[in-house]
């Protein structure tokens, strides 16, 4: 049976806009964070998209992004949370703008944070887990940026997706079926 997963990206954080590394560390989202939660929240009622569950990463940037986009109880687990970036959690974006994808695989292993693969492997792990739950078949997952890549490499080459960019509050609309994800959408919101 065919079940979709919305995988969203928080709000835009203060860390967002101060260009720091933000992992396992959190900032508060911004009132255009904020804005964004609520278009997100107003696109999913446009399109008479409701969830049988939702999960969120324990980071209060998605738990309060999840809030502004439905007033429906969730769950809170630590399988959707971001990248752990160790001794880099809070400092400047400078520092890694010069990685690509396939040097996050151990770059952050050196600062006692985790690579790219462990992270991929805990969301799918995490995001299986949940849909293959007999009464999930329309769920909300709110996760971060870097989770979310990871995730979607697992199933496709995710750069063509990165080139049009991994936004605030961008929703990638899964199909799962037999244990397999497919990416069918990207939710794009111009704010």
């Amino acid at each position: 049976m065919k079940k979709t997963l919305y995988l969203m990206r928080h709000g835009q954080t203060l860390f967002n806009l101060q260009h720091k590394i933000q992992g396992w560390c959190d900032s508060p989202l911004t009132e255009l964070g904020i804005k964004q939660a609520k278009v997100a929240g107003k696109w999913f009622k446009d399109h008479d998209i409701t969830f049988d569950h939702a999960y969120s990463s324990t980071s209060e940037r998605c738990c309060d992004t999840l809030e502004l986009v439905t007033d429906m109880p969730y769950v809170r687990t630590k399988g959707l949370k971001e990248n752990y970036y160790g001794e880099l959690e809070g400092e400047s974006e400078r520092l890694i703008s010069h990685l690509t994808p396939k040097d996050c695989e151990t770059f952050y292993l050196q600062y006692k944070g985790e690579s790219s693969n462990t992270t991929r492997d805990r969301m799918v792990k995490t995001l299986t887990e949940i849909m293959n739950k007999e009464d999930h078949h329309s769920v909300l997952a709110v996760s971060h940026s870097g989770a979310c890549f990871n995730f979607l490499r697992a199933f496709q080459d995710p750069m063509e997706e990165l080139k049009k960019g991994f936004g605030n509050c961008c929703i990638f609309i899964y199909e799962f079926d037999n244990g397999t994800f497919t990416l069918k959408d990207v939710i794009r919101h111009q704010i």
